[in-house]
């Protein structure tokens, strides 16, 4: 036991000589003089020795316990003083934390609700894997519309008792519409911030998965002035400026008449560039008044009440916002595009 003893002593000794921080003293007083440490493993042991050697391992046993504890706290006053001697300045800033940032997309989501809530509209969700019902039929989208395309639209290989592919990702957050309408009724206002996906090649313009909001306005009275009022509002506020829009002839067949929604180019004001393709105007998505025959699947009667719908892509709002080339980099984790927003 003598040895054990002279031998812990060297040990902690030659490692106190080698510690530099603080943490590094306090683990190895815990290591050799806690409650489960190797020296007072020791002393436990020293009830099966006799008495007369007892007495004596029992006396080098405390010497040595207290030779260590003045060698760690002498270190460890080494240690606090070195960082509180005039060497150093301790008022100096620490390494500097880095923060998180939040994607453009996020960013623009978060304004387009904060806005949309403050008009009095609600801010609802729906199911990314959606039954063909509410994608199309419900939106009164024949089965032999282009949209159903295999080459357009992502089915989920699992047929139904009739054995069609009745699963689908949502090429459009337009299916909640008739989820909402069948839920909430009417007069009812909403919008739809959510992730759609295209069967489609992907290049600095285009995403197979991308993000889009669904606007729906539902009243007695609804004009294509309110759609326009509404749009205008929530693109003069995404982009902190006044906005001209004009509206032109489109066709979907979720809404009737159906409308194509262009901006005034806000890389030249109107004038003509390269990024409007010299026309001054940017297309922005489509709209429309509300197809009767989607009104009567959300059990809404459209002899009394009228409606107008869009759906945007947030990502190209984000795009032009910050001035963004490649729609690719919203989803590429890239910390240096991030780390500037």
């Amino acid at each position: 036991m003598n040895n054990e003893l002279q031998k812990i002593k060297e040990e902690v000794i030659d490692r106190i000589k080698k510690i530099r921080k603080e943490i590094d003293i306090n683990n190895l007083e815990t290591k050799y003089l806690g409650r489960k440490g190797e020296l007072t493993k020791i002393l436990r042991n020293l009830k099966n020795l006799g008495e007369e050697q007892k007495r004596q391992m029992g006396k080098l046993a405390n010497q040595i316990k207290g030779e260590i504890k003045n060698q760690i706290e002498e270190k460890r006053e080494e240690i606090i003083g070195r960082f509180s001697s005039k060497d150093i300045d301790v008022s100096l800033p620490g390494p500097k934390t880095e923060i998180g940032h939040l994607n453009p997309l996020t960013i623009v989501q978060n304004e387009l609700e904060e806005l949309f809530i403050s008009m009095g509209f609600m801010i609802l969700d729906g199911p990314e894997l959606e039954s063909d019902y509410y994608c199309f039929e419900a939106l009164n989208i024949p089965k032999n519309h282009p949209a159903r395309d295999m080459q357009d639209t992502f089915y989920i290989d699992k047929k139904n008792e009739e054995g069609e592919y009745d699963l689908v990702m949502r090429t459009h957050t337009s299916p909640v519409q008739v989820r909402a309408m069948q839920k909430y009724g009417a007069p009812f206002r909403g919008v739809v911030p959510g992730r759609a996906f295209r069967n489609e090649a992907v290049d600095a313009c285009h995403e197979h998965s991308f993000f889009q909001i669904e606007c729906l306005f539902i009243d007695e009275n609804i004009s294509v002035a309110n759609l326009k009022a509404v749009v205008g509002e929530m693109l003069s506020k995404i982009f902190e400026k006044d906005v001209t829009i004009r509206i032109r002839p489109g066709f979907f067949p979720f809404v009737e008449p159906g409308l194509e929604v262009d901006m005034s180019c806000t890389i030249c004001g109107g004038k003509g560039c390269s990024s409007c393709k010299n026309t001054g105007w940017l297309e922005m998505g489509g709209a429309g008044m509300v197809h009767p025959n989607v009104l009567r699947a959300g059990n809404i009667d459209p002899d009394k009440y009228s409606g107008f719908a869009f759906g945007f892509g947030w990502d190209r709002l984000a795009m032009m916002k910050f001035g963004i080339a490649d729609i690719r980099l919203f989803q590429s984790n890239n910390l240096k595009f991030l780390s500037q927003f």
